[in-house]
């Protein structure tokens, strides 16, 4: 038997840490956080006090999926505080465009039921004459946007990607206005405010955000466009530094979900909330 009190049991370390020995014991088999000791005759796993951190750290960052690989660099530089933010940041804009792809494919998803599979598969047909025979703007208009949305998705943008993001939503939001209704107006507002939002630029993003706010109210429009529009305000004073007022539109925005009449639109918006930058989650 292995002897010491500094040891630890995996079931002592699974309590302390907020881990279940099961995945202690899978961390153990790929070689992530190896046991300081392994009793040759029980095959019991025993880790040191020292190792309650690398641990804990563990736990943390896998709570916020950060994937395996970059778990075992960050133990590797445990000590370096800066150099694991660094990781996490990261981690965040990959999960901001995991949200905002499948947000994009929401919107796409829209656009196949509003105006049809028929209409949209004979449009891809003459894709390469597009710009005369689709000869609408409602085309143009769709394909700016979902170009965005690409450009939202891409993890290593340049920044020519973002001058290209940036100017198509313009450009889409554009095209909206020509032939669109309202809530395409809103929208349109609201992927420039996101747009901004994601470069941090705070105060275009906040302008775009009331724009689309004011055409929602304007038109009587509520549901997810309503909730979302808050969303869009919370999101541009969280990115000036405004905690206070980014809660208080992301109050705004959670009652309106309430409203909601999908329960998947609702959860998309409450998903969203989370993502918002700087602002733990307090509903």
């Amino acid at each position: 038997m292995v002897d010491g009190p500094e040891l630890i049991t995996v079931g002592q370390l699974a309590r302390r840490v907020g881990l279940t020995a099961k995945a202690l014991r899978h961390y153990d088999r790929v070689g992530l956080l190896t046991p300081a000791v392994v009793d040759r005759d029980t095959g019991y796993r025993f880790y040191g006090p020292e190792q309650v951190a690398h641990a804990r750290l563990v736990q943390l960052l896998r709570s916020v999926d950060v994937p395996l690989e970059q778990v075992r660099a960050c133990l590797a530089m445990s000590d370096d505080e800066a150099a694991i933010q660094q990781v996490l940041v990261r981690h965040r804009r990959r999960l901001q465009a995991r949200l905002d792809r499948v947000r994009g494919d929401l919107h796409r998803t829209d656009h196949l039921i509003q105006d049809g599979l028929e209409a949209i598969m004979a449009d891809q047909d003459t894709r390469q004459n597009a710009t005369e025979s689709a000869g609408d703007e409602r085309r143009l208009a769709i394909d700016l946007f979902n170009g965005v949305w690409r450009l939202l998705e891409k993890e290593d943008r340049s920044i020519e990607d973002d001058d290209r993001m940036l100017h198509m939503a313009h450009a889409s939001r554009y095209h909206w206005g020509q032939v669109g209704a309202p809530v395409n107006f809103s929208r349109g507002e609201w992927q420039c405010s996101r747009v901004y939002a994601v470069l941090g630029r705070a105060e275009p993003a906040t302008y775009h955000a009331r724009r689309g706010l004011e055409l929602l109210q304007a038109h009587g429009i509520g549901d997810w466009d309503l909730a979302y529009a808050y969303e869009s305000l919370a999101r541009a004073s969280a990115v000036a530094g405004e905690k206070e007022q980014a809660r208080a539109w992301t109050e705004q925005a959670l009652a309106a979900a309430e409203d909601i009449a999908q329960n998947e639109d609702r959860e998309l918006v409450l998903s969203d909330l989370e993502s918002i930058p700087a602002q733990p989650r307090f509903w």
